[in-house]
């Protein structure tokens, strides 16, 4: 006999594949769906992540570096990115470039590569706090961290310019350099919860209140449920994952190069303007509330 949770299961996913056709249907029969391309997209990562098709884009490299179930999680749950409109600057690999001129890129509705042919590409960093001795010897699984997965997306830009071409701004509004990302926490009860860095903080919502988390004068958690969205702002970067700023173009979460960081990170001599994932407290608490 069928157990309840398996029958609600069978149910959700029918239900899932059945708007997300429904969806699929109205864009391939011409009808003007607001963000169909995105929209698109997200019907596609549903269909996806409801039917665990295998072809959902698993990277060896991902399994190699945290395991198969771990692995096909990291790659499944990467955001869709979409970008403020009028930004230009692409998430890239810093071991390839390092410059504007080679990690900007033009284009409206889906963006893949910067105009130098650079990949989009995200960084990852896995916390796993399920197991007694965590897989990051100085992880801090202590107290609500503990029975948790947590799985953070770091995106590398060339600099960030939050106020470029404002003459009061000095050195202030520029910086070489930039790290934000996006963070999931995977709790034992099967929650996902979601979080974007903004600044010195992190943030969910983009709102006017947000400013003295990002001044780093007060923090807070910054997690609500997952969205599989990250809102990316223009020159800053910073970013949340759920409300948008005017965008034209995004990056689907499939067509994203995930890269794990925890091998670079090991080795890497390179020097930035700002600390590296793996210079930050989150690297190794991952409910740290600062981006520091």
């Amino acid at each position: 006999m069928r157990s309840e949770r398996g029958q609600g299961t069978v149910e959700w996913v029918g239900l899932v594949t059945l708007v997300s056709l429904l969806l699929l249907g109205l864009v391939a029969a011409g009808v003007r769906v607001p963000g169909a391309a995105l929209a698109g997209s997200l019907a596609d990562r549903i269909l996806c992540a409801a039917t665990l098709a295998e072809g959902c884009g698993e990277e060896p490299a991902l399994i190699a570096a945290y395991g198969g179930e771990v692995g096909e999680l990291v790659r499944r749950h990467m955001p869709n990115l979409v970008f403020e409109a009028g930004s230009r600057a692409l998430p890239v690999d810093f071991r390839r470039c390092r410059s504007s001129e080679c990690g900007d890129g033009e284009g409206d509705e889906v963006v893949r590569r910067t105009d130098e042919g650079l990949p989009v590409t995200v960084f990852v960093h896995v916390v796993d706090c399920r197991a007694e001795e965590p897989q990051l010897p100085d992880a801090d699984c202590s107290g609500e961290r503990d029975g948790n997965l947590y799985v953070q997306y770091w995106t590398y830009y060339a600099d960030s310019a939050t106020l470029r071409g404002v003459p009061i701004a000095g050195p202030k509004g520029y910086h070489h350099d930039d790290w934000e990302g996006v963070q999931l926490r995977f709790g034992p009860d099967g929650e996902v919860d979601e979080r974007a860095s903004s600044h010195h903080g992190y943030n969910y919502f983009r709102t006017d209140v947000n400013w003295m988390s990002d001044a780093g004068i007060a923090s807070h958690e910054g997690w609500g449920p997952e969205s599989g969205l990250l809102f990316v702002s223009g020159g800053s970067h910073a970013g949340n994952v759920m409300a948008a700023p005017e965008t034209h173009r995004f990056t689907p979460g499939r067509r994203v190069h995930l890269i794990p960081l925890e091998p670079i990170a090991a080795g890497s001599h390179a020097r930035f303007a700002i600390s590296p994932p793996w210079m930050k407290q989150v690297w190794v608490d991952p409910e740290a509330e600062g981006t520091s």
